[in-house]
């Protein structure tokens, strides 16, 4: 027979603990922070150990309190997740997924129905946007960043990361003339798209053109950066494909048009771009959706990774 402390105490300390504050304790639980001292007086007396520091301020954690807080921690999230994923309404909660507006059109909904086949009652809304949503204040559930290290405010793990290099249409380079060096590049129409981010190592013309100049002094300056420029990433990507010109472009987002053969690398040089972080707050309220979601594309990505095919993986 197990021998524990009152469910009170216990849930006391881990607010504490995570607040680091009787007050905020008690403001989440509904109680007054006497109750919350009383409760893990309890807990103190039944473990024979003393949890908190409290003097001076501000409060912290003893040792033993150190030790005991995430078991305790990790247990109450197994606990929420384990009855809500047993509830009815969780089955039919919609998940909101904000992500950077080509990673939305061009690498989550064609894999959509792959997710649809797994879990059919977990509906999906999938909010496609160049600007960041503050997951903390409800405008998400869980974000897909792209950032050139993973993110410390909430809770994050890396997808993938991407590499970026000068593809084209192949019937642009049947009418146009041979590539054999990154200088030949500058004969053809270049196409860019906005960067939001002001980051000197952002894998656009400028710096692949920088980078090339360093491999190969004899490139010559050039004139201009690029003949045609759009806001968003994808319609840059919908020109290249229609064969308007030579775009800087994510081996994630042209991924299926390098392997059909849609698009062609126009040059070998390629730049180093940013990783993909699955991001969300850490709550209990949507927390068995998105570790489903957290799995399923973790899945595939790392499917894609080692050019499996998803249709016979998910089949089998």
């Amino acid at each position: 027979m197990r021998k524990l402390p009152p469910l009170a105490s216990l849930r006391a300390f881990e607010a504490a603990a995570r607040h680091l504050s009787f007050e905020r304790a008690a403001a989440e639980l509904g109680v007054t922070p006497t109750a919350i001292s009383h409760q893990i007086r309890l807990l103190e007396a039944a473990c024979k150990e003393s949890l908190f520091r409290r003097r001076p301020r501000p409060l912290s954690l003893t040792a033993a309190g150190e030790r005991l807080f995430p078991v305790l921690r990790n247990g109450l999230d197994a606990f929420a997740a384990a009855i809500e994923s047993l509830s009815a309404k969780t089955e039919f909660r919609t998940l909101r997924i904000t992500t950077p507006e080509a990673f939305a059109s061009r690498w989550l909904v064609p894999r959509l129905p792959l997710w649809r086949a797994i879990h059919p009652a977990i509906p999906l809304e999938v909010i496609g946007t160049n600007g960041v949503l503050d997951l903390s204040a409800g405008e998400a559930d869980v974000a897909i960043r792209n950032a050139r290290s993973m993110p410390t405010d909430l809770t994050a793990q890396e997808i993938m990361r991407e590499s970026y290099f000068p593809v084209c249409s192949p019937a642009l380079l049947a009418k146009g003339k041979p590539i054999r060096h990154a200088a030949d590049l500058l004969d053809y129409p270049l196409i860019q798209f906005e960067w939001l981010r002001a980051d000197p190592s952002t894998p656009d013309w400028r710096l692949w053109i920088a980078t090339a100049r360093s491999v190969d002094p004899g490139f010559p300056d050039a004139t201009r950066l690029w003949d045609l420029s759009f806001r968003e990433e994808s319609h840059a990507i919908e020109a290249v494909i229609a064969g308007q010109g030579i775009a800087i472009c994510s081996d994630v987002l042209v991924g299926p048009e390098l392997k059909s053969g849609t698009l062609v690398r126009a040059h070998e040089l390629s730049l180093p771009g940013y990783g993909y972080y699955l991001v969300h707050p850490g709550e209990r309220a949507k927390r068995a959706g998105i570790d489903a979601f957290a799995k399923w594309i973790m899945t595939v990505a790392k499917i894609l990774c080692f050019g499996i095919q998803l249709g016979l993986v998910y089949a089998a």
